[in-house]
């Protein structure tokens, strides 16, 4: 696995901030459910992101040695009155710029505390563009505008990262769902039809008692994701459902679900 430049994140990260800001600026019902977080309302997504976007920028600024509480983050509270659009995207285009601004200065090698283990900017750098991947899709879904082609190596980066993440849940909380994420002799894989040869867009995702390993490449397995890299991903992190136009599941569709199912944050 490579990693993509650093430079090349923080351009991730500021075109992503353009795209939510796009929906945000678009007329689109700030009130409407997101459809793939019903919890969630269009504008509480976007808080979400901006509150993410300022606590980075705080860890990342100060080279945080330990979890920073959310509200030591200047604005991270986003404007005072909901449903104000303008105010919204305001806040987004700064809290952007200053995010990128701290990721640049320090470089991938700078001390920022993390949640993960990895302790630098380069992780929050990473983690930072393929969560507004993810959420630029929610919002899309929830303005009910079309969403984005992610760049090919951009997503299969975001793919790489999601497997890192599971097996760090895995054997750091083990009382979390990805627990059950268990099925020796049993695999995945993940076949993008989209891409061009020498990016490999393709995973072989296994699943034994001591947690999952995977690797690049094609092979048969217990069951198979097909399709563009884009709905490969999106449809990896549920954003999508597996028999959406364009995807095919080959084999095993139960062991497909439980995948979907147990691999969470939470």
């Amino acid at each position: 696995m490579t990693l993509l430049a650093h430079d090349r994140y923080c351009d991730e990260i500021a075109a992503g901030v353009g795209q939510l800001r796009a929906v945000v600026s678009s007329g689109a019902d700030l009130s409407a459910t997101v459809p793939t977080c019903p919890d969630w309302s269009l504008e509480d997504l976007v808080r979400h992101v901006g509150r993410a976007l300022c606590w980075v920028e705080l860890i990342v600024r100060t080279r945080a040695e330990e979890d920073v509480p959310l509200d030591r983050a200047a604005g991270s509270a986003g404007p005072a009155r909901r449903g104000d659009a303008a105010a919204l995207d305001a806040w987004l285009a700064e809290s952007g710029t200053m995010v990128v601004h701290a990721l640049r200065e320090a470089g991938p090698q700078g001390r920022a505390w993390s949640w993960f283990g990895d302790h630098t900017a380069g992780f929050w750098a990473r983690r930072m563009t393929h969560e507004l991947v993810v959420h630029g899709a929610d919002a899309a879904l929830a303005a009910g505008r079309p969403f984005r082609a992610v760049a090919a190596d951009v997503a299969a980066d975001a793919i790489d990262e999601w497997l890192e993440i599971v097996r760090f849940v895995q054997r750091v909380l083990p009382e979390r769902p990805a627990k059950e994420l268990r099925a020796p002799g049993r695999s995945i894989h993940l076949h993008a039809t989209d891409t061009a040869a020498d990016l490999d867009a393709a995973w072989l995702i296994e699943l034994p008692e001591d947690g999952i390993t995977w690797r690049r490449g094609h092979e048969k397995a217990t069951v198979a994701l097909r399709g563009p890299l884009t709905d490969v991903l999106l449809a990896f992190y549920r954003r999508l459902p597996p028999d959406a136009p364009g995807l095919q599941v080959l084999g095993d569709r139960g062991l497909l679900e439980l995948w979907l199912d147990r691999a969470t944050f939470g």
